[in-house]
C-alpha cells in the first residue's frame, strides 16, 4: 500500500512541477527547446525511476538511463537564462 501512495505523490508532484516551470518560462518570455532541456531530462529521470520500479527493471539499464539523462541535464544547464538579479 505504502509504494501505490508514494508512486501516487510523486506523480502528483511530478505534473504540479511541470506545471510550474511552463508558469514560469512564459512569464519570463523564454521560448526554444535548448533551454528547456535540463528540466526535460530530470523529468524524464523521474519517470523511468517510477516506471523502473514498476515494471521491476531496477538494474543496468535503468541506471544507464539515468546517468545518460544526467550528463544531458548537465551539459544543457549553459543554454539556461541567466536572471537580471
Amino acid at each position: 500500500m505504502i509504494p501505490i501512495i508514494l508512486s501516487v505523490i510523486l506523480l502528483i508532484a511530478l505534473v504540479f512541477s511541470m506545471s510550474i516551470v511552463i508558469r514560469k518560462r512564459k512569464k519570463a518570455g523564454i521560448a526554444g527547446i535548448r533551454s528547456a532541456l535540463t528540466s526535460i531530462c530530470f523529468f524524464l529521470i523521474a519517470v523511468t525511476n517510477l516506471s523502473a520500479y514498476w515494471f521491476n527493471f531496477m538494474g543496468l539499464l535503468n541506471w544507464s538511463i539515468t546517468v545518460i539523462l544526467l550528463i544531458i541535464g548537465a551539459y544543457f544547464t549553459k543554454y539556461m537564462p541567466v536572471s537580471d538579479s
